[in-house]
């Protein structure tokens, strides 16, 4: 089973998630575990400060290095992961997801205010980013590893779910219909209603090419994917 550790100051905006279907269906099935951690329990004191000022001057608050620290270690075993959800990280992706899939522990930190103190940094096993953007913290960007980690273990989708979908094989995902055949002006590609199943096959392989080249081209030479 694996277990998602995501250590944050802001629990809070995790409860509607939790509750979501693919987080749900993974612990009931006892596919995953997720366990949402307070830094500030870790901080001390009445106050339970886990921010100050930055050395050196500057705007905003840098998360300590010290409650940070101890939350890691509370939790870290010889099995677990350390990810720091940072701008500063590789790129996040499918390929990436999969791996971690495969892990038997991940713990997510996620940032928050200006940054976090440079001396966590050793005690992080990677850094990842959702993209070249900047969010408030990192929770969104927990979320959505968690989630699309989730949703690749054996058992939690209907099978086949996850293995036609954008990025898979490199390329976006082949457009989708339902019914109606007629609807909005337009039908339903002849192809999809003919019960060929090889022909079906074929059409799909190249609408996903199709897609890939008029909308995300650079996914054409990334590496990390395979084609």
């Amino acid at each position: 089973m694996l277990k998602i550790t995501i250590l944050t100051i802001c629990p809070e905006m995790f409860g509607d998630f939790l509750a979501s279907h693919c987080i749900a269906l993974a612990e009931k099935r006892q596919l995953a575990k997720v366990e949402i951690v307070d830094i500030r329990d870790y901080a001390g004191g009445s106050f339970r400060k886990v921010d100050d000022s930055p050395y050196g001057g500057g705007p905003g608050m840098v998360l300590r290095a010290e409650p940070v620290y101890e939350a890691i270690m509370a939790h870290k075993d010889a099995g677990s992961r350390v990810i720091f959800l940072s701008p500063a990280g590789q790129t996040y992706h499918q390929k990436k997801a999969r791996a971690l899939a495969r892990a038997e522990h991940l713990i997510l930190l996620c940032g928050h205010y200006e940054g976090i103190d440079a001396r966590i940094l050793p005690f992080v096993d990677e850094e990842l980013s959702v993209g070249d953007y900047i969010l408030s913290g990192g929770e969104i960007a927990a979320m959505a590893v968690t989630d699309s980690v989730l949703r690749l273990l054996k058992g939690n989708l209907k099978e086949g779910s996850a293995e036609e979908e954008s990025f898979e094989d490199g390329l976006l995902e082949y457009p989708q219909y339902t019914r109606p055949v007629e609807c909005l002006g337009q039908k339903v590609p002849e192809v999809l209603l003919s019960g060929n199943h090889e022909a079906i096959a074929e059409y799909r392989k190249a609408e996903s090419l199709r897609m890939t080249r008029e909308k995300r081209p650079d996914l054409l030479n990334k590496s990390h994917f395979v084609f």
